[in-house]
């Protein structure tokens, strides 16, 4: 067996943006015992993400292997720029990847372009800053690459070096097919759950107190910052753009169906969409297993969940998924447990011999 390469990237890493990505970065650095300089706009970010642990304040004349931009998409590209000029190697963490890379090759030539490879983290939380941060964030999820023809080779692996320390697997894209991706797994879909909450705005008070569990889900990202969203929407407007007009031609054709009950497109329409849910990828990246649910009725008492998962545990079924839906008439929670589908009834009936009310 051969031996795995050895790590090109060794130190310092500077991170300019100590929010909830770039301070989670630093503590992922750091946990592998690399140097990281912090530095942002804010000084009390700083502060903070040092009293974490994630890295000590950026020298004044330091010189980073690499330098980590985590800031804003509006200030991507100029800080970018402002990084290149101390001659590093460096990326950015953004959202989109065709609009920095146009606006800082307007800006550098080649040469100095070869040193900037941008790459997007695919994660991160509805919470904001650096108390939310985490070494661990990036543990197991996907983290684009987006090397362009001008980019070196080096500054590539020292790229994906940063993200395997962090714990992510990288994934090679060109800068527009990352960000047709996002567009389509990402901002639309934010898009989207924008819409639907936006709808729940109308609503009164009595209708609301209907709200179920698939309501949380459809809306649940559309509660994240508007400015921020706005400013990512926008960098990426027009592949969101084009996205959204498919959109339309299908909501049209949604409508249309739902005038004429009596025709087969509402059904061809639904169709699709459970088509949808079953290409995401798995756990691990894998093929999704076929998963049914079990849901069980869970008093709202400390210590139920934990005597829940025990029972399953002791059942030897396998949790896929699972959501909690707060019953507003009493004190209980009904927890459905997505398992593979075949194990479904087994463990129905088996937490049903232990006393919980459970049903598929």
């Amino acid at each position: 067996m051969s031996e795995p390469a050895a790590r090109t990237l060794t130190g310092p890493i500077h991170v300019i943006g100590a929010g909830l990505l770039g301070t989670s970065i630093g503590l992922a650095a750091r946990r592998q015992g690399i140097t990281v300089w912090l530095s942002d706009a804010n000084p009390e970010h700083v502060r903070t993400a040092i009293s974490l642990g994630a890295g000590e304040a950026a020298p004044a004349d330091g010189v980073a292997q690499l330098v980590v931009v985590a800031v804003p998409p509006v200030h991507i590209a100029e800080v970018v720029v402002g990084a290149l000029e101390t001659g590093a190697m460096v990326t950015d963490i953004g959202s989109v990847k065709a609009q920095p890379l146009e606006q800082v090759s307007d800006q550098v030539d080649d040469t100095v372009l070869s040193r900037y490879v941008g790459s997007h983290p695919m994660a991160g939380s509805e919470r904001s800053g650096p108390l939310a941060a985490s070494a661990a964030l990036f543990d197991g999820r996907p983290w684009a690459v987006t090397p362009h023809v001008h980019a070196d080779p080096e500054a590539v692996a020292l790229v994906e070096d940063l993200i395997a320390l962090c714990g992510a697997a990288a994934v090679r894209l060109s800068p527009v097919e990352h960000d047709l991706a996002v567009a389509r797994t990402s901002h639309l879909p934010h898009l989207l759950a924008v819409l639907a909450a936006g709808q729940l705005t109308e609503a009164l008070p009595e209708h609301l107190s209907l709200s179920g569990q698939g309501v949380r889900d459809v809306t649940r990202v559309a509660g994240g910052d508007p400015d921020l969203y706005g400013q990512i929407i926008r960098a990426n407007g027009v592949t969101v753009a084009e996205l959204l007009r498919g959109v339309r031609e299908h909501l049209d054709a949604l409508i249309a169906a739902v005038d004429a009950p009596a025709a087969d497109d509402l059904a061809e329409i639904l169709a699709r969409g459970v088509a949808g849910t079953q290409i995401i990828p798995g756990k691990h990246g894998g093929v999704a297993l076929e998963t049914g649910p079990v849901f069980v009725l869970v008093p709202d008492h400390p210590g139920e969940l934990a005597r829940l998962f025990a029972d399953v545990g002791e059942i030897g079924v396998n949790v896929e998924d699972l959501r909690i839906d707060h019953d507003p008439g009493r004190p209980a929670g009904l927890v459905e447990l997505q398992v593979e589908a075949a194990a479904a009834e087994r463990l129905r009936a088996a937490l049903e011999s232990r006393n919980w009310t459970a049903h598929r």
